[in-house]
């Protein structure tokens, strides 16, 4: 009786909060945001609108170099890298992934890696590069879809990437070194993980950040934005199976990684809580021993490019100027 109790007290405090919470306006955007969406385009997939910013860059250079977003975050992880990297390639692209940022966030709708990689081939067929050679450089979420187009690269499926090179971070790639977060796990709990969302957001990222590299409050409702826009936050359960398509299809995308003949690098965080170390970084040495690390300073954690964008752009272009 008493456990009947407390389960009633929980769902009579949750049903009002979940009913304001339903009815919060979207956050306007920042200004650093809507300049950012200004500079960008949309593109049709699969009847479906999918945000993506190109910049034309270096002069002189042909290389285009493609970026992958992580969970739950969008292709705006990557504005403390944009211009580096600009001065180093001719194009630099990145889109934000269905159901992510500024994209379209259809539901109901069974979201999967497979689809955000097709996404990304559509992506560079309707910008013309389908015959172009592209660098990957991924991070979280966007390392798997980045493997699952290795993969197709790979095995000259229809449509696939001419993959140039691929660098990785911080991405739980091999499900038994991945520990992921509250806000990941409680994919089941509909009813109460859209609370935890607006409640503790701020709390969950800042664990997957240094102690010295947390973002700003600023930056923190930036995020926020971006998992709100077009209300993400109700597709999130969706997303999250994400994590089971990791474990499922565990052969396929690290046989890929284990087996390719492309360039391989990692940029890692070694604080990352997601991606611990020494386990993480131990088994991708063990296992994928074609490939090139980078381990930054011990204090930078789960989003190195944010946390230490200097550090991070050294790393890459080491590896994209050695070959």
């Amino acid at each position: 009786m008493i456990g009947r109790e407390w389960w009633l007290h929980v769902a009579l405090l949750c049903v009002p909060l979940l009913a304001v919470y339903l009815h919060i306006p979207q956050p306007q955007l920042s200004p650093a945001l809507h300049t950012w969406r200004s500079s960008g385009r949309f593109f049709s997939f699969r009847g479906n609108n999918i945000f993506y910013k190109d910049s034309f860059g270096a002069v002189g250079s042909s290389d285009v170099v493609v970026l992958l977003h992580g969970f739950p975050t969008s292709g705006y992880d990557w504005h403390k890298v944009w211009e580096p990297l600009n001065q180093r390639f001719n194009r630099v692209i990145a889109l934000d992934f269905l159901g992510f940022g500024f994209s379209d966030k259809p539901r109901p709708h069974q979201y999967s890696i497979f689809e955000q990689a097709s996404a990304v081939e559509a992506l560079i067929t309707h910008l013309g590069l389908a015959d172009q050679k592209v660098n990957l450089l991924s991070h979280d979420y966007g390392d798997t879809v980045a493997l699952e187009l290795l993969y197709r690269s790979d095995h000259n499926r229809t449509g696939h990437l001419a993959i140039n090179s691929l660098c990785l971070s911080n991405g739980g790639i091999f499900p038994e070194t991945h520990y992921p977060r509250l806000m990941q796990k409680v994919k089941d709990l509909f009813m109460i993980k859209p609370l935890c969302l607006i409640v503790s957001l701020t709390s969950r990222i800042g664990d997957v950040f240094g102690p010295y590299t947390q973002p700003t409050e600023a930056e923190y409702w930036d995020m926020w934005t971006g998992v709100r826009f077009n209300d993400g936050n109700l597709v999130m359960d969706s997303i999250l199976q994400y994590i089971n398509q990791r474990l499922k299809h565990r052969d396929r995308w690290v046989g890929a990684l284990t087996s390719t003949s492309t360039p391989l690098h990692m940029i890692y965080g070694p604080l990352d809580p997601v991606n611990p170390h020494p386990q993480f970084i131990h088994l991708y040495q063990k296992l994928v021993r074609r490939s090139t690390v980078s381990i930054l300073d011990e204090h930078i954690s789960h989003y190195p490019q944010l946390e230490d964008p200097t550090g991070f752009m050294n790393a890459y272009l080491n590896f994209i100027n050695s070959f």
